[in-house]
């Protein structure tokens, strides 16, 4: 039996650049809306990390839901895609244009500007996610197409972070707009569809309710794949969640926050090429696994920078960029290699990402309702002469500790042959 064609390269970029939009909604939610309501809104970091535990911990079971409604439906995932739209392009609008509240009437509108934002962005993920699992099976083809969805993604990274510092949120608003609509319809229209199986599942797949919600966690790789996304997703969401105030508070380099998010992700895109040949020369796991311990071998340096270090801060940016695209690229690989190795291609990608995005999602949660409340209570105020040594060690040290642990996790996992 011949091998599948390798998909072509204007196919992946027409099921990838939808990642370019999605990512655009991620970056500002996680990283800007922080600031943004403790600034304007007059929100304490409590409040404002206790919202973002509680909308995440609610889309993080939902997920898991959408993701079995999904696989139950049988219809084509571009039906999903066309339905977060709406939710999507009303939630980012009312996130970033509030109206005139202060501290209830705040608090209220932030929690409603979530909760559509987040609606449409987990239905939007798992359906762009297993689309992309069913399109191809073949070890070295997964790399290809995770590669190009995660790099569009990494594209609409730096967009947001550019616009936002160049244009402010009016005009980042405007341009997500116009990137979701032309995305989408690019993917609607002109995307690879995946083969029929995928989108028609077999009498023993069908099994609703419960048994479908908790099929992919009957094996033994999935259930270790999944731990180590949860300690690597805390990693990464703990620096992501308190960036701003590093660089505002710590280095006093506010002013330049928005180029060293550029120059993070620029870095992350421009590596991925060079982790997709690792992981056909090592295998997947083994090649995440070297991304990890160089990122914290890079990262904890961060912890000793102090006020006006814009060259260190901008070596650690450019170098722990570089090892970013493994945690992007090799993980959505590895979970598609997860679900052909079960016997579930074609048939339960849904399931499989609802639960994915359900640790994303908590994953977010946990580093702002834990971080954010914590320096809170060590005395950390944002925007004010204090110390920040709590602020730093949250930032660098606790996340190279998180990492060197989901490294040895992924280590002992059964995830190389996958």
């Amino acid at each position: 039996m011949s091998a599948p064609r390798p998909l072509a390269p204007a196919a992946l970029l027409n099921y990838g650049l939808f990642g370019l939009p999605l990512a655009m909604v991620a970056l500002p939610v996680y990283v800007y809306a922080p600031q943004f309501y403790a600034g304007r809104g007059g929100l304490s970091l409590a409040a404002i990390g206790l919202a973002l535990l509680a909308v995440r911990v609610l889309a993080a079971f939902v997920d898991p839901a959408l993701g079995a409604w999904m696989e139950r439906a049988r219809r084509p995932y571009a039906r999903y895609v066309g339905l977060a739209l709406a939710p999507l392009l009303l939630g980012f609008g009312a996130l970033f244009h509030p109206p005139a509240l202060g501290g209830a009437g705040a608090l209220g509108w932030f929690l409603l500007a979530l909760l559509l934002v987040y609606a449409g962005l987990g239905l939007a993920t798992i359906a762009h996610q297993s689309w992309g699992a069913a399109l191809t099976q073949a070890a070295g083809e997964r790399g290809r197409v995770t590669a190009v969805r995660e790099g569009c993604g990494l594209l609409g990274v730096i967009a947001a972070a550019g616009l936002a510092a160049w244009l402010g949120y009016d005009g980042l608003t405007l341009a997500f707009g116009a990137c979701l609509l032309l995305a989408g319809a690019l993917l609607l229209a002109r995307a690879p569809r995946p083969p029929a199986p995928a989108l028609a599942h077999v009498a023993t797949a069908s099994a609703p309710g419960r048994s479908a919600l908790a099929a992919p966690f009957g094996g033994a790789a999935f259930r270790a794949l999944f731990a180590v996304l949860l300690v690597n997703g805390v990693a990464a969401a703990i620096p992501a969640t308190l960036f701003l105030f590093f660089a505002e508070d710590r280095l006093r380099l506010g002013r330049h926050a928005g180029l060293f998010l550029i120059l993070y992700f620029t870095a992350a895109a421009a590596s991925m090429p060079l982790w997709v040949a690792l992981a056909r020369r090592f295998g997947e796991a083994r090649a995440w696994v070297g991304g990890m311990l160089l990122s914290a071998l890079v990262f904890v340096w961060a912890y000793a920078l102090g006020a006006g270090a814009a060259l260190g801060f901008g070596a650690i940016c450019l170098l722990s960029g570089l090892t970013l695209g493994a945690d992007l690229a090799l993980p959505p690989a590895l979970l598609a290699g997860v679900i052909a190795r079960a016997g579930h291609s074609g048939r339960r990608e849904a399931a499989y990402f609802g639960w994915w995005n359900w640790g994303v999602q908590m994953n977010l949660a946990l580093a702002a309702g834990i971080a954010l409340p914590l320096l809170q209570w060590l005395g950390y105020r944002p925007g004010q002469d204090g110390p920040t040594t709590a602020l730093a060690a949250a930032y660098a040290l606790l996340p190279c500790a998180l990492k060197l642990l989901a490294a040895a996790l992924l280590w002992r996992a059964p995830l190389r042959d996958c």
